[in-house]
């Protein structure tokens, strides 16, 4: 195993304005995807109305994105106002642990979220009784015991290898899994055959759940014989599935960019989409088509002034 004392260098040398351009943006986008989401907790928080399944579960996303992205942009920040992009063997450990767990996380809940949508549509009088508050404890529960041991899998897999030298350079913002044991002088294919079986695992199921669920929501909605009553229907499944669309259609992204090439920059500006701005617009995308969590905000800022 590895020396705890060694360090990484994350990214390549940048231009000094370029680097002043970047923490601006970042930082902007940091604090806009805190200050979202953070009002969507609060606003399910102190509204009677938001108390339910639906709004539990957006909150738990809400509250997992800011989480997601606190685990690399801020270290990001600080290297470029320190212009030191070191981190340590253990920070490095670490923020893989946390990525592979929110980024995990965000999956799960975006699938129990598709359930959450298809029982309303499908069975609407029986919404309540099947949504009660034990099983949808119980699934966010579920969801961060196996998104947890994701993460420590994949940390474990990494703390067996050795690396050559003290200091690697990750062509990267963060500590990518895959960059990182690129990296190692022993044999990696332990590490690769454990990241494809997890992957193709803990990203098929979530993803054949949430399209069997809008395979039953479609049927079901094809069935209404008013449009308005389609329509309505249809409404309160959109922004949950533009969010959906925005994480994995960024997510294949990175994947095929990776695949399709070697570019370091090319795969870090792909990972920028779905670990920063995909945070950054899912308070956007809940709060603008939605009249309840507008009213819920509007409530808020009353009592602030």
């Amino acid at each position: 195993m590895e020396d705890i004392s060694a360090h990484f260098h994350i990214g390549e040398k940048e231009d000094p304005e370029q680097l002043l351009l970047l923490f601006g943006l970042f930082l902007s986008m940091y604090l806009v995807t805190l200050l979202g989401n953070l009002l969507i907790i609060l606003a399910t928080i102190s509204d009677s109305h938001l108390h339910t399944p639906m709004y539990f579960f957006l909150s738990n996303l809400s509250f997992v994105d800011i989480c997601f992205t606190s685990n690399t942009v801020p270290k990001m920040l600080a290297n470029i106002q320190t212009q030191s992009k070191a981190i340590t063997y253990a920070g490095c450990i670490t923020q893989i642990h946390f990525f592979v767990l929110f980024a995990g996380l965000d999956g799960f809940l975006l699938t129990v979220m598709a359930y959450d949508r298809y029982v309303a549509i499908c069975h609407p009088l029986h919404y309540m009784v099947i949504m009660n508050r034990r099983l949808c404890g119980l699934l966010v529960l579920v969801s961060w015991v196996v998104s947890v041991l994701h993460g420590l899998l994949h940390s474990l897999m990494i703390l067996r290898l050795s690396f050559c030298t003290d200091l690697e350079i990750i062509p990267h913002f963060f500590c990518e899994l895959n960059q990182v044991i690129q990296h190692a002088c022993s044999d990696i294919f332990l590490n690769e055959v454990m990241i494809y079986i997890a992957s193709f695992l803990l990203a098929l199921a979530p993803l054949t759940g949430i399209l069997y669920s809008y395979f039953k929501i479609v049927s079901s909605i094809r069935a209404i014989s008013s449009a308005q009553g389609k329509y309505k229907a249809f409404s309160t499944c959109a922004s949950h599935l533009s969010v959906v669309s925005l994480f994995y259609g960024t997510t294949l992204g990175v994947y095929l960019s990776t695949a399709v090439t070697q570019n370091s920059h090319s795969t870090a500006t792909a990972s920028v989409m779905y670990t920063v701005v995909t945070p950054m617009l899912n308070p956007f995308i809940y709060s603008l088509r939605n009249k309840d969590i507008k009213s819920a905000l509007r409530k808020i800022c009353d009592t602030g002034r």
